[in-house]
């Protein structure tokens, strides 16, 4: 079973998390693309939405359509830079907050499974240890429910879907997930069950240490 994919964002306001001369830190809703898609009816995006109101808004990084939490944008070129090679360095720190099904044993563990486009299922990842790129994540049990575990995760990398193939490569798939979860886990949830709860990183402007935070929503 697959959940065909039908794009329409909620057109709710933007929450905005943070604000100054050089840093937009705001709340992405789940649902809603981080940028433009190609397609006329995929242009609505949080970039467009923001570039609306902050014109001189700057993309940093992505989450995936279906993932919700906190997201940074630059108001600068100096300041993208900054960040951008924060994120490069992986000087940056995300936590995401994930349902996922069945029962984990183990109270928390380490990934490290290398990850690579699967070509013919684009944009699904894949594990490979032949061509696959070092991909790490940690995890730790915050709860576990009737037939789902409540997750922390903390990627070491940030490769397309880590966090949605890891979970899934140990047996424990994202609720709601339609690229990677079987029939039950997918069905158990209308939305992906991924959050970007914090993002820690030094503000572009005298380095000072900074730390966001989005309530999970499910």
């Amino acid at each position: 079973m697959s959940r065909e994919f039908i794009y329409a964002p909620s057109d709710d306001p933007i929450e905005i998390i943070h604000e100054d001369e050089a840093l937009l830190i705001v709340n992405k809703p789940s649902g809603l693309l981080s940028v433009p898609g190609r397609l006329e009816e995929h242009k609505d995006s949080l970039e467009t939405r923001l570039r609306d109101i902050y014109p001189e808004t700057l993309l940093v990084h992505r989450l995936d359509v279906p993932t919700s939490g906190v997201m940074v944008f630059a108001r600068t070129k100096a300041a993208q830079r900054h960040i951008g090679m924060q994120f490069e360095k992986r000087q940056t720190r995300k936590t995401y907050v994930a349902r996922v099904w069945g029962h984990v044993a183990e109270d928390s563990g380490h990934i490290d499974l290398p990850l690579i486009v699967d070509w013919p299922n684009k944009p699904r990842q894949k594990v490979c240890h032949e061509t696959g790129k070092p991909s790490q994540t940690d995890w730790v049990v915050l709860e576990r429910e009737a037939e789902a575990t409540r997750v922390r995760l903390h990627p070491k990398t940030g490769r397309t879907h880590q966090l949605r193939v890891h979970m899934m490569a140990i047996g424990h798939s994202i609720l709601g997930d339609r690229f990677y979860a079987d029939d039950d886990a997918l069905m158990a949830a209308d939305r992906l069950q991924l959050h970007a709860e914090v993002l820690e990183l030094r503000h572009p402007v005298g380095g000072a240490e900074m730390v966001f935070t989005s309530e999970v929503p499910f």
